[in-house]
């Protein structure tokens, strides 16, 4: 026995889709849900021929209508370029392709250059703040941006 490597999530996938099928029963979720789901798009931006950035969009399972977005990030050295809107508003295209009516997110709490790219994507708060984990004095802003007809944003 040994715990799974980080490039082993071809085989934890595959994995996982065989005992769904084998043994449909013993799962919450079902075969169906997961290979076919189509709840989550994750989004990579390049430099050249190198991974620099990326982004987690996954529709809602609580929400209807309302894809939430995680784990946004580039690399320092890719920073100012572009990346990170480019993932931004590709994850927003793709939430709007699929009939989402709302983005969600949420940014720490500060003048950083992730609140001024959401702020001037159009996200504005939506709800309380949070704390961004257990015994941190960092907050959270929860945004959200709406989305209009055609895949416009209102």
């Amino acid at each position: 026995m040994q715990p799974a490597k980080p490039d082993e999530w071809k085989t934890y996938r595959d994995l996982r889709l065989r005992a769904l099928l084998d043994s449909p029963d013993a799962f919450g979720s079902t075969y169906e849900a997961e290979a076919t789901s189509g709840k989550d798009r994750v989004l990579f931006a390049f430099n050249r021929n190198d991974a620099c950035g990326l982004i987690w969009c996954k529709l809602s399972n609580d929400q209807p209508a309302v894809a939430d977005l995680f784990q946004m990030w580039v690399d320092p050295a890719s920073r100012g370029m572009g990346a990170g809107r480019a993932l931004l508003e590709a994850a927003v295209s793709w939430a709007a392709r699929v009939g989402m009516k709302r983005v969600g997110l949420g940014v720490t709490v500060a003048d950083t250059p992730a609140m001024r790219l959401y702020t001037a994507c159009g996200f504005r708060p939506d709800g309380a703040l949070e704390p961004l984990r257990e015994h941190s004095h960092l907050m959270v802003q929860p945004m959200s941006l709406a989305l209009g007809p055609a895949g416009s944003t209102d």
